[in-house]
This record gives structure tokens, sequence and C-alpha cells, in this order.
């Protein structure tokens, strides 16, 4: 449950940084933001892998790229779901999973699967 709740927090923290640093995204206050985060996990657990599926030749063919247009599409139905979010168009929506993604691969660093924070310290030898 834990990883769940940091997973989410994380989630909730690229969409907050993607309304602030793109002008095509926003979100009305923190409580739809913290239902943007929870429509996105589910939108991703559901419908992701299907479209990752269908896609899967462009996906391979685009070495990988083409699954940012997906993240992207994600976001966009996430937007048309819940109505305090507002994703301008396409490119918005591209630049808005580009700093989620990336928030979430900074994050999951440091986030182990139990959602306890994980820091490695080398001794010098």
């Amino acid at each position: 449950m834990m990883g769940l709740l940091v997973r989410m927090t994380i989630t909730m923290v690229g969409l907050w940084l993607a309304s602030l640093l793109v002008s095509g995204i926003s979100v009305n206050d923190t409580w739809t933001l913290l239902w943007a985060a929870l429509w996105l996990g589910i939108v991703n657990a559901i419908v992701r892998p299907i479209a990752i599926l269908l896609t899967l030749p462009i996906t391979l063919l685009s070495l990988g790229l083409f699954l940012w247009v997906i993240n992207a599409a994600m976001i966009g139905i996430v937007a048309w779901l819940l109505e305090g979010v507002h994703v301008a168009g396409f490119g918005s929506a591209l630049l808005g999973a580009l700093i989620v993604s990336v928030t979430g691969w900074i994050a999951n660093g440091f986030v182990g699967e139990n959602g306890r924070y994980e820091v490695v310290m080398m001794k010098r030898g």
C-alpha cells in the first residue's frame, strides 16, 4: 500500500511540474491534481497495455519512441475524463508526458518496490 501511495505522489509531482512548465496544460486545484494522478494510474494500468500491444510494430520500428506518443495519449484521456484538467493540444500532451516520465524515472531511482526510499552508500577503500 505504501508503494502505491508513493508512486501516486510521484505522478502528482510530475503532473504538477507539467502544468507549471507547459503552457498548454492546466490543473484547477490540488484535489483535481490528486484525482488526475489516480486516474492516470488507472488508465496506465488498463488502457496503456492494450495500446502498446496494438501499436507494437510501430513501437519496435521507432525503437520505443512511440511509447512517448502513447503516454501523451494517456494524459489526453485523463484530461478528457476530468473536468479540471485541460490539455490544449497533442503537442502539450507530448511535452507533459515527457515531464511526467522523466519525473517518475528520477524519483523511481530512489524508491523501491515497497515504497521505501533507497539510498546506496559507497565506502572508499
